[in-house]
């Protein structure tokens, strides 16, 4: 095998939760790598929810921004390698499909359908492990995403819409492969079970580790009260089935945007949530153990990354507000549309379900402002440009006044609702089986997926020679 097409091997499962069990030497070369060429495959390394400290990227919200006694604790993702944790699952995806021998560089072109970060880390980790990729993402995502896909190496292919569109993405991969079988192999998020393992593993276990952290603080007792992640692929949200084992009560609350409400009513429609609301439940989604869904607004998320990403915001949270400038600092570099999203949902759940000052909320920020400039330019065009008045009229009505709608309880009618709507994109139209289907309704399908993480990491380690 050439030079070009050997088999790139990263790390285990273990070691992207507890990097520090990394191999000293490839640990600090990957560190320095970091910084000096961030396209070395040895960067593999620096996928984790940790610095090279070891400390997790978290930061608790101001109370003074959420207005509600429960802490609101993010997990950020903006300094994994490609500025987004789901370079994580791609890479999940990948060596899986590689220790079994489906995907070879020498002979394969992966396929990464995508609304977003999932195909930018396609992009990153595919050609950092010698594949040809080509990543499939909606032509209305923002600029900044295709500049990312094309700068890690990888094709790019738009297809019709938005956000919501993932129909359009299925046809186009399904007529990739069937122009040459041989040689395209699709690598679906929505699909592939190692996206799951990846975030029940590594995001559900730092969460655990965190939660301890945080009681030494003196936040919260030990626990997480709530898990609260938006659906995309449903990647995200399998770290609250390891919470939920962890603690029995825990809560999972899965969000939509209000605009594509899918499993809230079985709704559609197009929005600007990037990164979650693809008018579809995914495979990888374990909506039984799923406790609540609530909706978003995309305007609401938008107007709210802008408050929290510009100087007239920053001004009008510090002076008028309160809220200490070093969080203020931190919040401006780490959110992204969908991480908004996600606490104003984080905040929902505080409200819904009375917690107070012992009771912890954790939820995820997938991204990070530097990939929607653009989107933030149509804003101030569409709504004129944010001054401080604008500022605080958006931090009250967005974040302190969040209302108690759109929000839906889980009942055994309403999960196996959630279940059924699997079917039409499954089973009638991507080729499972209803057998397959109806194996997802209990905790055993779900416990095999995640026992074999062990499983993985063996292979992982035995072709590395370790």
């Amino acid at each position: 095998m050439s030079e070009t097409n050997k088999l790139v091997i990263g790390p285990t499962f273990e070691e992207m939760l507890h990097p520090w069990k990394i191999d000293r030497q490839v640990r600090a070369e990957a560190q320095e790598m970091m910084e000096q060429d961030p396209l070395d495959p040895i960067n593999l390394y620096n996928i984790t929810w940790r610095d090279r400290e070891d400390r997790i990227y978290y930061q608790v919200l101001p109370a003074e921004l959420t207005n509600v006694e429960a802490p609101i604790v993010v997990l950020y993702s903006k300094d994994f390698p490609t500025g987004s944790h789901k370079v994580g699952a791609s890479y999940s995806v990948l060596i899986e499909k590689e220790l079994y021998g489906e995907v070879d560089p020498a002979i394969h072109s992966l396929v990464w359908p995508s609304t977003g970060n999932y195909g930018i880390g396609g992009a990153w980790v595919g050609c950092r492990m010698n594949f040809d990729s080509i990543v499939i993402l909606p032509e209305e995502m923002s600029v900044e995403r295709f500049d990312l896909v094309r700068s890690y190496g990888a094709r790019l292919i738009l297809t019709p819409g938005c956000e919501s569109n993932v129909k359009e993405i299925y046809d186009k991969t399904k007529e990739l492969k069937e122009q040459d079988p041989e040689r395209v192999r699709i690598l679906n998020q929505f699909e592939v079970m190692g996206n799951y393992r990846f975030h029940y593993h590594v995001t559900g276990n730092t969460i655990i580790e965190l939660a301890e952290e945080l009681e030494q603080k003196g936040i919260g007792k030990g626990r997480v009260a709530a898990y609260v992640s938006a659906m995309g692929s449903a990647g995200t949200i399998a770290a609250g089935d390891r919470l939920k084992r962890q603690w029995p009560e825990h809560k999972i609350v899965g969000l939509e945007p209000i605009e594509c409400p899918t499993l809230y009513w079985n709704g559609y429609g197009g929005h600007d949530i990037q990164g979650i609301g693809d008018k579809h439940v995914t495979w990888i989604h374990n909506v039984m153990n799923m406790d609540a869904i609530m909706c978003i607004d995309d305007i609401e998320s938008k107007k709210g990354l802008q408050l929290l990403t510009e100087e007239a915001g920053w001004k009008t949270m510090i002076g008028r507000y309160g809220v200490p400038e070093e969080s203020v600092r931190l919040m401006a570099q780490t959110f992204g549309i969908s991480g908004v999203c996600n606490v104003l949902g984080a905040i929902k759940t505080a409200k819904w379900y009375g917690f107070g000052k012992d009771d912890v909320i954790v939820t995820i920020l997938t991204d990070a402002i530097d990939r929607y400039g653009s989107v933030m330019e149509q804003m101030s065009e569409t709504y004129g440009p944010m001054d401080e008045t604008e500022a605080a009229v958006r931090l009250v009505s967005i974040f302190h006044s969040q209302k108690l709608d759109w929000i839906e309880e889980a009942t055994r009618r309403t999960r196996n609702q959630w279940h059924n709507l699997k079917y039409y994109t499954w089973v009638e139209q991507q080729g499972k089986t209803v057998e397959e289907l109806d194996a997802q309704r209990y905790p055993e399908y779900w416990e095999g997926e995640q026992a074999r993480v062990a499983e993985i990491d063996r292979k992982i380690l035995e072709a590395r020679g370790d």
